[in-house]
């Protein structure tokens, strides 16, 4: 197809943000229906409070049609319908009808706890200048172009329409723009007219957030998305608000090119600004970085600046996303400089065919991944990246990565959490609204939705479901990601637990008495031995129509820095059984063989070395499941599938998961008893 033939900035848009055709404007939010709008008040006590915390499930990374890639994808649902949607309500998705309107609906299996519509900061003005009939710059090329006037409708159309307001294109095939950069037909000489549209639509998006905040019952968080693609690398973040105190305006990679003038921005705009706003950023896609989202970006200034640089980073990017729609990014075997030998569960979810065999990127940084391009680095994996924070710490004494883990869907139909395998709907819109486009593996481009997956869940322990408990457990770290499924661990370290601990009835009190939770730092050392620590999990209830999986396995996840620089891991079976025998009818994909409803141990540290920095998490995994394309084939007469359902290269049985937040271990303390 000739839209593959330039792999400049445009295509690297197009495949970081996506999108396909239509040219309606965009309407206000409906919010007919929605529960009051919440009002600020003192922290509440819910009725189901819990103090030893309970789990919630969320998506904090969505996108409906107030972003442009998504509209682009003939997306037309607001963030109120996406809302809607997380409470468990119907939705309409594409493709349109003759009206406009969608004509698939979708409803989640069971209702999220919480959620947020992150829109792409960058275009909220240029597109809503340009789909707004009788706005200045609507009648402009650009705007044109950006609706899909003129174009034939192809996959070169997308990065077309994309380009049409972006930063500075260049001529595309042949397709010339009004102007580079942000144009002034569009925008006017100065930017204000895409300015004040982007205000009015981020209050827009307020208000659709206030009205279905409903505490106890459903939190909506106030975030966006901040999309920067430097060299053709994703380095993207969302960023989540405590409350409804935010800024006037979303930080843009457009004004401010860095993530450390993010987090300076945040700081200086929220956290420090003395009104109450509190924010904090969230990296997602590191799998898709070049090595550029987690290389420290300060070595080559004085210590001091260094080390303030790594502080402010900690604080306000407390979180990962280490799973969503475009793949895993927990780990990879084979990088540079890791030992430990192979895991064979980091071959999970990986974007194959749309990035073959990349070099190694080895100590640098590349660019290009959003267009398949470019080197791999072990940075690019949250795991290496933990490791990486420790080699700073004893660097610098400071650990910029201190990552709490979450997961999410980044899905761009205004569907937060539809993560189910048996029921995916896709995730873009027009362009992959039926299971046959889902199957379709013929073009680069369709394998890039064959190998793409329904996303993730993130977890968080927290008393109750309001956004001050919930946003609370995210800055302390107690979070979890989960491919999909609704799997519940928990994960503690201390230095006295007893072997017994698991037979307790007070499992969680005893726990936080005599250690800490996930994302903590283990306490002070008070004894010659090493550190216990307690791994449980309670399997995906399901529904009545759709139980969720057995558990195969716990495993514990040990990552340090070797004698000689290399990073170390290590990853133990520490409950269940690998070796089960489960496994799932490929004919019928019904599972079979034993699993565990939950499971719980105690653990200790076989290979312990007070000296050494550690951390510790805990990855829990489920028996064989099939995948959701495996699910679809079936859909059809044999002698009709697609040939993707042949294909030996595409995964059809996978193992769902979740992760906990690390524990961190650090020396130093002097032994308190003996």
């Amino acid at each position: 197809m000739q839209g593959w033939k330039r792999t400049g900035g445009v295509l690297a848009l197009w495949a970081g943000l996506l999108g396909c055709t239509a040219d309606q404007g965009l309407a206000p939010p409906t919010t007919a229906g929605a529960p009051a709008a919440s009002t600020p008040s003192q922290p509440r006590r819910c009725p189901q409070h819990a103090p030893l915390r309970q789990a919630f499930f969320g998506d904090l990374h969505l996108h409906s049609g107030y972003s442009l890639d998504a509209w682009i994808f003939d997306t037309r649902a607001h963030p109120a319908d996406a809302y809607r949607f997380a409470r468990g309500e119907p939705l309409a998705l594409a493709p349109l009808d003759a009206e406009g309107k969608g004509t698939r609906t979708a409803v989640l299996e069971r209702p999220l706890d919480f959620a947020s519509v992150t829109e792409h900061a960058e275009y909220l003005g240029p597109q809503s200048v340009c789909t707004t009939p009788g706005s200045w710059g609507y009648a402009s090329k650009n705007c044109a172009l950006l609706r899909g006037e003129g174009l034939e409708g192809s996959l070169f159309e997308m990065g077309v329409r994309l380009a049409a307001v972006h930063d500075d294109p260049g001529p595309v095939d042949g397709v010339a723009f009004e102007r580079r950069g942000f144009a002034v037909e569009v925008c006017g000489e100065d930017g204000a007219h895409c300015r004040d549209a982007a205000r009015s639509i981020w209050s827009e998006l307020q208000a659709a957030t206030e009205h279905f905040d409903a505490p106890c019952r459903f939190t909506a968080f106030h975030g966006y998305e901040y999309s920067a693609a430097p060299a053709q690398s994703k380095v993207h973040r969302n960023v989540i608000f405590r409350n409804a105190t935010v800024p006037e305006q979303p930080v843009s990679s457009i004004s401010v090119p860095t993530a450390l003038g993010l987090w300076q921005a945040l700081a200086r705009e929220c956290n420090d600004a003395g009104t109450g706003c509190e924010a904090l950023a969230i990296p997602h896609n590191s799998n898709l970085s070049n090595g550029r989202i987690f290389t420290p970006g300060y070595r080559e200034q004085e210590l001091a600046a260094q080390v303030e640089q790594a502080k402010l980073r900690a604080r306000m990017e407390p979180l990962v996303e280490i799973m969503q729609i475009k793949g895993d990014s927990e780990c990879r075997n084979g990088m540079y400089g890791v030992a430990g030998g192979r895991d064979e569960l980091c071959e999970f979810e990986k974007l194959r065919q749309w990035w073959v065999d990349p070099d190694d990127c080895e100590e640098g940084i590349g660019g290009g991944a959003l267009a398949g391009l470019g080197c791999q680095s072990r940075l690019d994996f949250v795991r290496y990246a933990l490791i990486e924070g420790l080699r700073e710490a004893d660097r610098i004494g400071v650990n910029p990565y201190r990552l709490g883990i979450t997961a999410s869907t980044d899905a761009h139909d205004a569907n937060p959490g539809d993560v189910e395998e048996r029921s995916f709907d896709g995730w873009a819109g027009t362009s992959d609204s039926t299971a046959r486009q889902r199957l379709a593996g013929a073009t680069r481009n369709d394998r890039f939705v064959l190998f793409s997956n329904p996303g993730g869940l993130v977890g968080v322990w927290a008393e109750q479901n309001t956004r001050e408990s919930l946003f609370d457990a995210m800055q302390r770290r107690e979070t979890f990601g989960t491919s999909g499924p609704w799997i519940r661990p928990r994960f503690f370290g201390g230095w006295d637990y007893p072997e017994t601990a698991c037979d307790s009835a007070e499992l969680v009190a005893l726990a936080d008495r005599s250690g800490v939770p996930m994302g903590s730092d283990l306490p002070p050392r008070r004894h010659p031995h090493a550190p216990t620590f307690i791994a449980a999990a309670e399997r995906d209830p399901g529904t009545p129509g759709l139980p969720g999986g057995k558990l195969q396995r716990i495993q514990i996840v040990k990552g340090w820095v070797g004698d000689d620089g290399s990073f170390q891991q290590a990853i133990y079976d520490v409950a269940g059984d690998p070796d089960n025998g489960a496994d799932v009818d490929p004919a019928t994909c019904r599972p079979r063989g034993p699993g565990a409803d939950s499971l719980c141990t105690t653990w200790t540290d076989p290979d312990f070395e007070p000296g050494r920095r550690a951390f510790y998490y805990a990855r829990v995994v489920e028996n064989p499941s099939c995948r959701w394309n495996a699910w679809q084939c079936l859909e059809f007469p044999e002698d009709e599938r697609p040939p993707s359902c042949a294909d030996p290269e595409v995964p059809r049985v996978i193992q769902e998961r979740a992760w906990t937040s690390p524990i961190w271990y650090a020396p130093g303390a002097s032994l308190a008893a003996r």
